[in-house]
Formats: C-alpha cells, sequence, structure tokens
C-alpha cells in the first residue's frame, strides 16, 4: 500500500506532463497554445536541411516546418506541396514530375527578383519595337491574368536581374525535354499536362488527362506584332536557351494533339513562363 502511494503523485505529475500545457521560459504559458517559449534572447531554431533532403522525407505531415537552406527560406508543407513563408520567395503550389519540381501555375509577377518594375507594355506597336523584357495581359485584360498568368517576351525571361523569384529557375531547353521523357516522350507528354475538360481548352482538347498534375492551360500568345491570338487552343512557355541571335526554344501544347513540342520561336513573342526549382 505505501509503494502505490508513493507512486500515485508520480503517475499524477506524469499525466499533467502528458496532457497539460508546457512553458519554457514562463510559468503562465498562453492559454491558446500547447507549447509556449518566452525569451528575448533565443529563438526557436527548426530542422535544417537543403531542398534535396526535404525531399526525401517520407510522408511529410500537412503544416511540417523546416527551413531550406537552398532556398534560404523557412518553409512549410500544405496540401499543394511545399510553399516559403520568406517574403522574398514566392510560395506557389509545385508538383513533382520525376526529378523535377515545377511550379503548378504560370509566372504572375510584377518585378525582377532585385525589386525592379518589370514594364507592362501594352500598346502593340511599342511591344513590336521591344529590344528589352516587358509583360502583358492576354487581350490587355486583368481577368485574364487571373487565369494564365502573364505573358512574357524572352528579353524578360533571360534579362540579368532575374525573372524568376528566389529559389527557382526558367527551365533550358534540355530541362523541358526531361519533363516531355519522364512523361513517356512527346507524343504522349502534352495529354499528360494538359488540363482536363473545355472550359478553358477548345474542344476537342485531345488526350488530355493532366496525368502529371502540370494543369497547363492554353494562355495564348503576344505575337511580334503585338497582336493575341491562340487562348484557348495553345499554350507556349519560354525556355532560356537561345536557338540564335533572334530565335529561342519554347515548349508548347495544342487542343488538337497529344503532342508536347519543343519548338524555335521569335524572341519578341509574348509566351506564359514556367518555373523549376534550383
Amino acid at each position: 500500500m505505501k509503494k502505490l502511494l508513493f507512486l500515485l503523485p508520480i503517475f499524477v505529475l506524469l499525466q499533467l506532463c502528458l496532457y497539460a500545457q508546457v512553458g519554457i521560459g514562463t510559468a503562465t504559458p498562453a492559454a491558446s497554445a500547447k507549447l509556449d517559449i518566452t525569451s528575448t534572447t533565443q529563438g526557436l531554431l527548426p530542422p535544417r536541411m537543403t531542398t534535396v533532403q526535404r525531399d526525401a522525407i517520407v510522408s511529410p505531415a500537412t503544416g511540417l516546418v523546416i527551413f531550406n537552406t537552398t532556398t534560404n527560406s523557412l518553409e512549410t508543407k500544405n496540401s499543394s506541396g511545399w510553399v516559403a513563408l520568406s517574403s522574398s520567395f514566392v510560395a506557389l503550389p509545385t508538383i513533382v514530375i520525376g526529378t523535377q519540381q515545377w511550379m503548378r501555375e504560370n509566372l504572375d509577377v510584377l518585378t525582377y527578383r532585385n525589386g525592379d518594375i518589370i514594364p507592362q507594355v501594352t500598346d502593340p506597336t511599342a511591344w513590336a519595337a521591344l529590344t528589352t523584357g516587358a509583360w502583358c495581359y492576354y487581350n490587355n485584360d486583368v481577368a485574364n491574368g487571373a487565369i494564365y498568368g502573364k505573358l512574357y517576351n524572352w528579353y524578360a525571361v533571360t534579362d540579368p536581374r532575374g525573372l524568376a523569384p528566389l529559389g527557382w529557375h526558367i527551365p533550358t531547353n534540355t530541362e523541358w525535354t526531361i519533363l516531355t521523357t519522364t512523361l513517356g516522350g512527346e507524343p504522349v507528354a502534352g495529354g499528360k499536362m494538359k488540363a482536363t475538360g473545355t472550359t478553358r481548352w477548345t474542344s476537342p482538347n485531345t488526350s488530355a488527362t493532366n496525368e502529371s498534375g502540370f494543369a497547363g492551360l492554353p494562355g495564348g500568345i503576344r505575337g511580334t506584332n503585338g497582336v493575341y491570338s491562340t487562348v484557348g487552343t495553345h499554350s507556349f512557355w519560354w525556355s532560356v536557351t537561345e536557338a540564335g541571335s533572334s530565335d529561342a526554344w519554347d515548349n508548347n501544347l495544342t487542343n488538337s494533339s497529344s503532342y508536347s513540342v519543343t519548338d524555335v520561336w521569335s524572341k519578341p513573342l509574348g509566351f506564359s513562363v514556367r518555373c523549376v526549382r534550383d
């Protein structure tokens, strides 16, 4: 009996530790906090790891927090993927396809990485004369931007100030080829990359399954003459790879084909942009 009486307080204490609030540096933890750490001289240090190490975590729980030493950013896991909490890092939903991690949406930034404004050019004559970076909405309609992101000329893509946000880069033609190869090759990869249905894609939206999760949409283009076309039927994404003094490589999809095609187009064109994680 004496032994049982001696063990009773220990049992009660263990129960308090398991179920009560815990305060570190404070005897009165906040009522809404399970753990309250109070300090004016020290901080809370989360696990630190590279992007490769983070992506090797098996079944990361929603809400998991790490510090990514590759992107120099605090990151958390949500239902769409890893997103950054740092203001300098664009936190867009991502999708892992093979060994690559892509933005799930088209780029929609107003500034270069260093904070400089990228000019918006609406006038078709002014657009046609550009040899420096610029962006526009399809048909100069901000509502299209909310769906398809912005269209950028190639000069913006390769501006040394950096179009891609911190931790990302614009893909090379080789990286687009890696993507299509991962998805079974150009003849079938397009169907696996396209969003399904005909809400955005014009019928027939051939072979569209979005099996990859890439969710490609037909954002159209702005021509070298400044005229808009092909929204609903085509999507074009720039690569950083030149094909000569006036042309560069891209990747494109169409509503009438299962192909994902790498091709060469003129640098002044306005195309969509997708980014890949560094």
